[in-house]
Order: C-alpha cells, then sequence, then structure tokens
C-alpha cells in the first residue's frame, strides 16, 4: 500500500473524519519523480474538540508514527466541523527553495 493510501486509512481508523483532503506535494520538492516524501493533509473531525493546535498535530502524529518513519514531511490543517464551517482557510504551500 502507497504511503498515500496508509496515512488516509490510518486517519480514517482512528479518528472521526468530517472531511479529509491528502495532496501528495513531491513534485514541489527536489525528489524522484512520482515519490511519496511530501504531504499536505486538511482534515475535520470533532475529535480535535477542546485540543489546541499542537495537541491535534500530536494526535495526528501518533496515529502516523510508523508512516512518519517512510515520508519525510508533512503539513497538517486540522479542524473541528465548526471552525471548518465558519472559516475554512486552507494555506497554500510555499515552494521549495531547493527545487
Amino acid at each position: 500500500m502507497s504511503s498515500y493510501d496508509n496515512i488516509i486509512s490510518s486517519l480514517n481508523d482512528q479518528l472521526h473524519v468530517e472531511h479529509m483532503f491528502l495532496e501528495n506535494e513531491s513534485s514541489m520538492h527536489n525528489v524522484p519523480a512520482n515519490s511519496e516524501t511530501h504531504f499536505k493533509l486538511v482534515i475535520v473531525s470533532d475529535d480535535f474538540l477542546h485540543m489546541n493546535k499542537v495537541k491535534r498535530h500530536q494526535l495526528i502524529y501518533q496515529i502516523l508514527i510508523n508512516i512518519m518513519k517512510e515520508i519525510h514531511a508533512l503539513s497538517i490543517q486540522a479542524f473541528t466541523i465548526k471552525e471548518y464551517n465558519s472559516n475554512p482557510v486552507i494555506l497554500s504551500s510555499p515552494d521549495c527553495a531547493n527545487k
């Protein structure tokens, strides 16, 4: 199974996901074609209620602990359903300086 599929599957297995967007951004970096090294995750779940951003990221990294050994970077934007519905600001990823 690809890293992309593993990330999706692991998060869906461990969280009550309302919405998830995962983008392989490896092509934006100095890596071989078809790599799975850099990902951008936007995830919406009320499992994040009463958690600050750091705790949300820690939870996601804990779920993905084995997958994180296989990839280089994961950009995370984690929202509750209310946060996402009221202001779904999705940040653009910057270009890699080494590309």
